[in-house]
């Protein structure tokens, strides 16, 4: 479970000394008007793990595809490949080796796994009042979230997660995974295009 929540949040450092409070309600509000907007959304990733042990880090690349509101692909490239995607109430988990198909309304964990990535992609995970403790901040060009969770099972794998907003575009740039030993994992989001067409079979379930 952690290895997925980790490409969750996705697949999500310390704030710049310019942070400012915010009115949390109103950047949550503003968030949520622009997610509802977001019919489609595909970007490339780039996924850095800093590993507090070994003093060392690994870099992975990638691609994310978004369709509202139940359809997500989240594609390794480079130095592995490896796919996880979400559509509907399957989950299909690929590589070299085995593919593997779950349905979420019979696996309590994964139906949970499948709704966080969800709302973390779009940034809805915001307004997850039972699963985290959200405060929001500002700099010049972004709005900061830290989560803490409050659910045990999130508290056991992550002190906190990090959300990075686009001011302008009142979308997710960055996530910030700090785990609970000290490892922490970067994603950031880059070449983003929202509202364009995407190739259904992009989404397809296949054993």
């Amino acid at each position: 479970m952690k290895k997925v929540l980790s490409v969750i949040l996705c697949c999500l450092l310390a704030l710049p000394l310019m942070a400012q409070q915010v009115n949390e309600a109103q950047v949550k509000a503003m968030i949520s008007q622009t997610a509802s907007k977001m019919k489609s959304m595909q970007c490339d990733f780039v996924q850095t793990k800093h590993m507090k042990m070994l003093n060392d880090k690994m870099v992975s690349k990638g691609r994310m595809y978004y369709q509202q509101s139940d359809k997500l692909r989240w594609e390794y490239t480079a130095p592995y490949t490896y796919t996880f995607i979400i559509n509907g109430t399957k989950v299909m988990m690929k590589n070299n080796r085995r593919n593997d198909v779950i349905d979420v309304n019979q696996n309590k964990v994964f139906r949970e796994i499948a709704r966080i990535m969800m709302n973390s992609v779009v940034g809805n995970s915001l307004n997850d009042s039972k699963d985290f403790k959200t405060a929001i901040t500002a700099s010049k060009d972004q709005w900061i979230a830290t989560l803490t969770p409050l659910r045990k099972d999130l508290k056991a794998m992550f002190q906190k997660i990090t959300l990075y907003f686009d001011r302008q575009k009142q979308m997710v740039q960055k996530v910030e995974l700090t785990e609970k030993k000290g490892d922490l994992t970067v994603i950031e989001l880059i070449n983003c295009r929202t509202n364009v067409p995407i190739n259904p079979n992009t989404f397809a379930i296949t054993r």
